[in-house]
């Protein structure tokens, strides 16, 4: 059977060839690939077909509370068997510390994405292979595809999926009931009591299901046990899938938790020329001046993160947005579900500069819905997960997302229907409000802190040891909040017609900024205090949140400073791909990102380096050096290079403090990606 192809040529292509990992089969085991639904849903693992990790899988389904996210289809078996009776396998897996088999390794020429969608090559003499995957776009389905693109002779491919359906946060160990088959001919269904339902589908005209008993198969995570989690636990294989595959010829293995009439209604590759014209739609929509390479592929590794959360409902009535139309933000694949603080930083980078701006304002939209005290959500729920408020500056952020949108859309309505709950928020916060957020009447400045609570975005903790508690009056907290109060100000002004409201604004925001240049200043060290009236009196440590009191819309810092700061993060905290949170010099330092949970958010804010930083410094140093833009420009170059690192395509969250500044964290983080991005397309003219 020979499946209709898309007409139009693939022109975004990511190469990683034989030649790039020869004689080093551990890369294949570091890169890896993702694929994402839109939902919040999607499919990752290993380049060599290895699950490294617990959440590798081949589908991740999102489903509505209380489920959330689920494991629905872990691994999957894959052997090509010749006429001549050889037998060629093309996924690995671990077994154990000194059991890795690979393989598929000898057999890969060749991996890329085109269009950001993984494909691998395989060749094993006169034979060329390829496999491709996909999912719909909001639909929890994958496809897996085979293509015999040459070969003398037909070749009898062979799959037996492994399956471990769970929840998504669950350790490997977490098997559960057993599983029931029930199906014939092309369709099976696979049932584990308190899950979706699990359909698995078989387009291939010469090809047949055989079920057999639950067969155990036992896998090593070494991600897993990298980090100290349980790192060994059974897979079970109920069906093999086998076909006859022609030269020229191709077949296809579905999964999904959708109904069979959703999955069926367009053939496989029907649904893949829909998914790689909606690629191609999303870049066509930006300005042709700032296209290339590389603006192209950070446009669809953007797109994994925006997506319709399912089943979410707005509370307050006053919003008018169906909830059909709300949109979230991802924080980063694979453990991360959306968080206001990561949505805010995001939003311009993700949906501004690629002219997603309904999308946008639906974020904006559902999350001033979710309004409680004066906050915006930091977390929402997910599975058994409650929403959370403890966030110190995701709200404040709301102000600059909402800023950055209202100035690239246009759309001064939204602005306008928002401007009661903004006043709300502000008012929350100069009377204080949860968690000990609140002004302090005698010098304008935001507190914010309360026992056991981490509420910046250096909010590692374990157990009850808050790493990184900076409770007092922190310096990017208040640079936030008189960029808020400014902003707030000029909108009251102009879209209310409200003078008095804006001169009380004005008001506290005079104070706040006389205040911030006279007691966040540090005279011994030519830079800002990180928080200052803590418990333990002023905290000097030099970390890069100072940055924000010069890179927002309205710089809170006076402008005589703002080359003495730029100088002492650049001197200390700069490196290729983002810059450390904290200098090497200072107490606490933590040079690599590594060992079991308490190790690692020990190091988390304690000299990691974090990419997503890098855009406030790019914006900062446009304000100290305006006519450096191809100085500015080359600050990326390390980013864009990772493109090509870690999880192929996209930048992940965090960095060791030292060289070679391996990656580690998430493989895909919102926020890094986002202002990639918006820096890449802001300085595109040079």
């Amino acid at each position: 059977m020979r499946f209709k192809q898309c007409q139009t040529p693939v022109d975004i292509v990511r190469r990683m060839t034989r030649s790039d990992f020869s004689g080093n089969l551990e890369l294949l085991l570091q890169r890896e690939w993702l694929a994402t639904n839109g939902l919040g849903g999607f499919a990752s693992g290993s380049i060599a077909g290895v699950c490294t990790r617990r959440y590798h899988a081949l589908l991740v389904a999102a489903m509505p509370a209380p489920l959330g996210r689920t494991i629905m289809a872990n691994h999957l078996a894959e052997e090509v068997h010749l006429p001549d009776a050889r037998v060629f396998t093309l996924s690995g897996r671990e077994l154990g510390t000194r059991e890795l088999q690979l393989p598929g390794a000898e057999l890969l020429g060749e991996f890329r994405l085109e269009l950001a969608l993984p494909v691998w090559r395989f060749e094993f003499g006169p034979y060329v292979l390829e496999k491709r995957l996909f999912l719909p776009h909001r639909q929890n389905t994958v496809h897996i595809f085979y293509s015999l693109l040459a070969g003398p002779s037909p070749i009898q491919l062979k799959l037996r999926p492994a399956l471990s359906i769970r929840a998504f946060h669950d350790f490997v160990t977490a098997t559960g009931a057993p599983y029931n088959l029930s199906g014939t001919g092309e369709k099976i269904e696979i049932v584990k009591p308190g899950f979706p339902t699990l359909r698995m589908q078989w387009h291939a005209p010469a090809g047949e299901i055989i079920a057999h008993e639950p067969a155990e198969l036992d896998l090593f995570y070494r991600c897993e046990n990298r980090v100290g989690y349980d790192s060994r636990g059974p897979l079970w294989t109920l069906a093999e899938f086998q076909a006859n595959l022609q030269p020229g010829g191709q077949v296809c293995l579905t999964a999904s938790t959708e109904d069979w009439g959703t999955t069926n209604r367009l053939h496989p590759a029907q649904w893949r020329c829909e998914e790689l014209d909606r690629r191609r739609r999303l870049l066509a929509h930006v300005p042709r001046q700032t296209r290339s390479p590389a603006a192209a592929e950070l446009i669809l590794a953007a797109d994994q993160f925006v997506i319709k959360p399912v089943g979410r409902t707005l509370d307050r009535a006053a919003i008018p947005l169906p909830s059909e139309e709300v949109r979230t933000i991802v924080a980063g694949y694979p453990w991360f579900s959306d968080w206001g603080r990561d949505t805010m930083i995001s939003l311009e980078g993700l949906t501004l500069v690629t002219g997603r701006y309904q999308e946008a304002r639906s974020i904006l939209l559902a999350f001033a819905a979710d309004l409680q005290d004066g906050l915006v959500p930091n977390t929402f729920p997910e599975g058994q997960q409650q929403a959370a408020y403890s966030t110190a500056d995701a709200t404040l952020w709301y102000f600059h997302a909402l800023d950055r949108y209202a100035g690239a859309s246009g759309d001064r309505e939204t602005l306008r229907l928002l401007l009661p709950i903004l006043h709300e928020i502000i008012d929350h916060h100069l009377h204080g409000t949860k968690f000990g957020i609140g002004v302090d009447p005698r010098d304008g400045l935001l507190c914010q802190g309360q026992e056991g609570y981490q509420l910046t975005w250096m909010d590692a903790k374990v157990g009850d040891w808050v790493v990184t508690p900076r409770r007092g009056k922190a310096v990017e907290i208040n640079a936030l909040w008189y960029n808020a109060l400014r902003l707030l100000e000029t909108w009251t002004r102009h879209e209310q017609h409200d003078n008095l409201r804006g001169e009380q604004l004005a008001a506290a925001a005079e104070q706040a900024r006389h205040s911030f240049n006279e007691r966040f200043w540090y005279l011994t060290g030519k830079y800002l205090y990180d928080v200052i009236d803590g418990p333990e009196g002023n905290d000097a440590q030099l970390r890069p949140n100072q940055l924000f009191a010069i890179s927002l819309t309205h710089p809170v810092l006076d402008r005589e400073r703002w080359g003495d700061v730029l100088g002492a993060v650049s001197q200390h905290l700069l490196t290729p791909v983002g810059l450390r949170s904290l200098a090497p010099r200072e107490a606490g330092y933590q040079p690599t990102y590594e060992g079991d949970l308490r190790s690692r958010d020990a190091a988390y804010h304690q000299g990691t380096v974090w990419a997503w930083l890098i855009g406030p410094y790019i914006d900062a140093w446009l304000k100290v050096y305006p006519d450096d833009r191809r100085g500015a420009r080359e600050l990326l170059s390390g980013l864009l290079a990772e493109l090509g690192e870690g999880c192929i395509g996209t930048i992940g969250e965090i960095f060791d403090a030292e060289p070679p500044h391996r990656p580690r964290g998430c493989f895909a983080q919102a926020w890094s990606v986002a202002e990639a991005l918006r820096c890449w397309v802001r300085l595109a003219d040079e």
